[in-house]
């Protein structure tokens, strides 16, 4: 799954309100960015990288899998999968967007 694959598969899972109250950024690295920006009404999505409330540091290969279920987000972060900087409690709603 490619960047743009990835962004869209994002915005179909998130209704216009998902409840983040918070800009949440997946780095891919050289692969990309994606950035939900939950803080406006509606949310939004982007490939823009810009300051986050909370960057989650992820292979594509692993934030594709996240995103099919296939990955449970509390335990790729207790596995290594990926890193979390910024405001932890951000990354505790991620379950409610992916």
């Amino acid at each position: 799954m490619d960047m743009p694959a990835i962004t869209e598969a994002l915005r179909a899972k998130l209704s216009e309100d998902c409840g983040l109250g918070a800009v949440l950024k997946f780095d891919c690295g050289a692969d990309g960015v994606a950035v939900i920006d939950g803080k406006s009404v509606p949310n939004t999505i982007s490939n823009e990288d810009r300051e986050a409330d909370c960057t989650v540091a992820i292979s594509k290969e692993n934030l594709a899998a996240l995103l099919k279920g296939e990955l449970n987000p509390m335990n790729g972060f207790m596995m290594g999968k990926f890193k979390v900087s910024g405001d932890m409690s951000v990354a505790m709603k991620l379950q409610r967007v992916v």
